[in-house]
């Protein structure tokens, strides 16, 4: 065998390794000062991102299964402790023996001593440097209502991440409060809407425009009535302001529209 043909199975072989990790990454691509930040939507609240060979997970439910193939997470960002955001199944079912794991007190209380060594416990407003990545907990929360508060302030974080000069939201399950509305210099944001749990698209709307973000994500969008109207939403967003692009992307794969 001569050496060219050696050199071309070589490449060949490394070519079909590398496909399936490229593969696993087949969601949206975010350019910053220091490589490509990849995003994959997974469901509802639920996403997977990987900068810089670091692979944060968010909100992870599921089970293993729904990360199958990804590779296993260097961070773990959990928002609060109801059962589409916190899922004590799937955290045990996914190799967590190199993540830390980021949650509010609430959440740690939940987990009852499970992963413990993992576990940073953050409060709204706190930061953390996790090497190149920094975060910021903040708040997410329903305003006050005649019926009962579902995420009462305080006990939940949404996050800001920093990474290669880009900041992204990833608001939880919040109302159009006046932190969210006084967020600066956000380039990507994911922004819930769905009812009675968080906010309709109107008041989703409102907050965007206000804090402007680069780029925003509707996720977390189904309610009691089945999903909202996301494509309303990019209407209204997008005729009211030409600073903000709004990315739908399916979020529900599985279920019939």
């Amino acid at each position: 065998m001569n050496i060219h043909y050696r050199l071309f199975l070589s490449l060949a072989l490394m070519l079909t390794v590398a496909l399936p990790a490229l593969a696993q990454w087949d969601g949206d691509k975010i350019e910053t000062d220091n490589g490509v930040l990849h995003i994959k939507p997974i469901s509802h609240a639920t996403m997977a991102m990987q900068w810089q060979g670091k692979t944060i997970y968010v909100d992870p439910v599921g089970g293993g299964e729904a990360f199958k193939g990804l590779p296993d997470p260097d961070i773990i960002l959990i928002t609060h402790i109801h059962g589409d955001h916190l899922s004590k199944q799937t955290l045990s079912e996914i190799n967590t023996s190199k993540a830390t794991i980021i949650t509010p007190q609430s959440v740690a209380d939940s987990l009852q001593g499970m992963f413990t060594s993992n576990l940073v416990v953050m409060a709204n407003g706190d930061k953390n440097e996790m090497g190149k990545i920094t975060v910021h907990a903040v708040p997410m929360y329903n305003l006050p209502r005649e019926t009962q508060i579902g995420h009462p302030e305080g006990r939940g974080n949404g996050y800001v991440l920093e990474m290669g000069g880009k900041k992204i939201y990833l608001s939880g399950d919040t109302e159009g409060t006046g932190d969210m509305r006084d967020l600066e210099g956000i380039d990507v944001a994911f922004v819930c809407m769905n009812l009675p749990y968080t906010m309709d698209i109107y008041e989703a709307t409102s907050a965007v425009i206000e804090f402007e973000p680069a780029i925003v994500y509707p996720y977390h969008y189904r309610g009691k009535n089945g999903l909202s109207d996301v494509s309303a939403f990019k209407e209204m967003v997008e005729s009211e302001t030409d600073k903000v692009e709004v990315r739908l992307r399916d979020w529900y794969p599985s279920r019939k529209k």
